[in-house]
């Protein structure tokens, strides 16, 4: 098994935070680009991986009391992972994501992993802005 984390602190509210990440309507505005997630009847979905040009078959689970989500393969049990907003005072908020790879043919690799985390949470932090600026103007 293969497990990689990361985090990023983002200037707004965990509710904010939560609220656009668990969004699944609009999961591939900050998913990284290679996935897509096609959310049929909750919390099925099914992820499609333009590397592999595979569906497969997953779960997604919000659990806004925790402002936790988690997902993970259904049939095979390849992968899961999470992600975790905490509140760190001033309107500042911590979003971790964590990914455990239990096949490693479906692991890309730390650096692709790694990066793509970045680049997710990244995305993400430029989503939450344009909801709060919004929702400010």
């Amino acid at each position: 098994m293969t497990e990689y984390e990361r985090s990023r602190t983002m200037p707004a509210q965990p509710e904010h935070v939560f609220d656009q990440a668990a969004n699944v309507d609009q999961l591939e505005t900050w998913l990284p680009e290679a996935l897509h997630v096609n959310t049929g009847d909750l919390p099925a979905v099914t992820v499609h991986e333009d590397r592999t040009d595979e569906d497969t078959s997953a779960l997604l689970r919000a659990q806004r009391d925790q402002m936790r989500l988690e997902w993970g393969t259904r049939d095979q049990g390849s992968y899961a992972g999470w992600l975790q907003v905490a509140g760190i005072g001033s309107g500042a908020s911590e979003v971790t994501v964590h990914l455990s790879f239990f096949d490693d043919n479906h692991d890309p690799g730390e650096k692709a992993v790694r990066d793509a985390l970045d680049t997710s949470l990244q995305r993400l932090e430029e989503q939450v802005r344009l909801r709060v600026d919004n929702a400010a103007g």
